[in-house]
This record gives C-alpha cells, structure tokens and sequence, in this order.
C-alpha cells in the first residue's frame, strides 16, 4: 500500500483544515488507518485513527472533541478533519496503515506510512 498525504497548510488559530490520505491498491478497505503528528524537536505521536469499516475511532485527548477521522473504501481515502485549531496543533501530520483489526496507537502497529503534510497554526 502506497499513501499520499495532503491538505496541510497555514491556518490562523480556531481555523479548521482537512487532511486527506489517498492510498493506492486494493486491499485498502482491510487496514485500519492512523493519524500521527510530529512536532519539530518532538516525537511523532498518535493523534486518531479508525478501523477497516469506519465504525469504531479513537482519538488522542489533545484532539477529542476538535478533530474528526473518517475514511472513504470506495475512494481509497481516509481523512482528518481539524477544527477549533490551535499553535500546539503545528507538526508534519502522517497517514498510516496497519492489519491491526482494532486501532493502536503505537508507531510499531502500522506497517506503512505516507509522507507527510505540514501543518501549520498561528497566533
């Protein structure tokens, strides 16, 4: 599986943004698919994922209540949707797809990764 990024951009805080995640192959409809964010001089962490049919999320607490994951089988997509965004929101914000067949929030469950899509937040 082959994941494309994209939708990252400049925003002024409480704007909203939608990060798209477009994967090739198909055998899409089977991974879950996770978000993960990296700040600049932080580790890359989890910030939501869902699982193959899209009927169970899970979201880091940093982001529950601001941000919506949802995925799309019939498009090969998977998106996220960010609002009420703020300046600790700022990172490369990463698509990953792991045969897990809950969602984890650890690196090690996703076996292929995106390349990344800058976000970032202003004051």
């Amino acid at each position: 599986v082959q994941l494309q990024a994209s939708g990252g951009g400049l925003v002024q805080a409480g704007g909203s943004l939608r990060l798209s995640c477009a994967a090739s192959g198909r055998t899409f409809s089977s991974y879950t698919m996770g978000w993960f964010r990296q700040a600049p001089g932080k580790e890359r962490e989890f910030v939501a994922g869902i699982n193959w049919s899209g009927g169970s999320t899970y979201y880091a607490d940093s982001v529950k209540g601001r941000f919506a994951i949802s995925r799309d089988n019939a498009k090969n997509t998977v998106y996220l949707h960010m609002n009420s965004l703020k300046p600790e929101d700022t990172a490369v914000y990463y698509c990953a797809a792991g045969n897990s067949n809950v969602v984890r929030t650890a690196n090690r469950y996703y076996t292929y990764w995106g390349q990344g899509t800058l976000v970032t937040v202003s004051s």
